[in-house]
């Protein structure tokens, strides 16, 4: 088969190749795109490696859930720009990974890489997809919830820069718990949670907060002997900030979250009880790389000077 210029420049944009070590691949592979990509890997000739160690903290999160609401998986695929995240094949990937976690139960992110995706396994369909698209990519993080009796529902905000996937514990189905369990959703989404209540509240964090507030009330010049009363008041305070049952509800200040759940459930005869939530945010944690063009430039004025 005849390979045409345009080919060899296709493949040569994709992989950053030589122009004659594109052409040999694609003759290799009779023209095939995909697998000249695999040949000129093979051979150590593609660059797509490189781009690995760039910094990908953008992306998108998606979620999936079963269509009787009894499972669900958010899964969050990262990328370097924002453009990328808004490609329709990157989207593509990521809601296909999404349903991929829903049906399968890998133990960690490792094995998630293992399953069989698109004709391969889901680490070389990455592995494509960055020779394709030209950026660094990088599942960084999927979850599956599923726990007997409970029924998920979900929200995605600035289509997929937040998942939110909430378990209500219940007996109602999916359609009558839809709209409460989108609701608490975007409360997750909106007001950042920390915990579900306090009973789940790490140890470590009301040591910490306790020893800031304590600090804070000395400050403030009151007795010792006050110190430890006032500072019990102020974390039972926070507590209801930061504990997703207790906020005030976005929709209606009136109640809590746990109080709207639990009207809901009265409306239809059926209890309701938030169990579980899950929070994806995109790029959160990542520590993103700081460009100082200012610096760069004296750095290579310094460099050049040396010459």
């Amino acid at each position: 088969m005849a390979i045409t210029a345009k080919q060899v420049k296709e493949l040569r944009e994709i992989t950053g190749a030589g122009m004659m070590d594109c052409k040999k691949a694609l003759e290799e592979a009779d023209a095939n795109i995909d697998k000249a990509i695999e040949v000129l890997r093979e051979k150590g000739l593609s660059k797509v490696k490189k781009k690995e160690g760039r910094i990908a903290a953008e992306g998108l999160a998606k979620f999936a859930i079963a269509e009787d609401g009894k499972s669900a998986a958010v899964v969050e695929v990262n990328s370097e720009t924002d453009f990328v995240a808004k490609n329709q094949e990157f989207i593509d990937f990521v809601e296909g990974l999404a349903k991929l976690a829903l049906d399968n139960d890998a133990a960690d992110i490792d094995a998630f890489k293992a399953l069989s995706f698109d004709g391969g396994t889901v680490n070389e369909a990455l592995t494509q997809k960055i020779s394709k698209i030209g950026e660094n990519m990088n599942i960084r993080r999927f979850q599956k919830l599923s726990e007997p009796g409970v029924v998920y529902a979900g929200y995605l905000h600035n289509m997929g820069k937040i998942a939110v996937i909430v378990g209500i514990k219940t007996d109602a189905l999916l359609d009558e718990i839809q709209t409460v369990g989108k609701d608490v959703a975007m409360q997750v989404a909106s007001m950042k949670p920390e915990f579900l209540d306090e009973t789940k509240v790490d140890q470590a964090y009301l040591d910490h907060e306790k020893e800031v507030l304590k600090q804070e009330v000395l400050n403030e010049g009151k007795k010792p002997e006050m110190v430890d009363r006032i500072v019990e008041g102020k974390i039972k305070k926070e507590l209801k900030e930061v504990c997703l049952v207790d906020q005030k509800f976005v929709k209606d200040s009136d109640v809590t979250v746990e109080e709207y759940v639990a009207n809901a459930g009265k409306a239809i005869g059926k209890d309701m009880k938030i169990a579980s939530y899950v929070r994806f945010e995109v790029g959160e944690g990542v520590e993103k790389k700081e460009e100082d063009f200012a610096a760069e430039v004296a750095a290579q004025q310094a460099e050049a000077a040396k010459k």
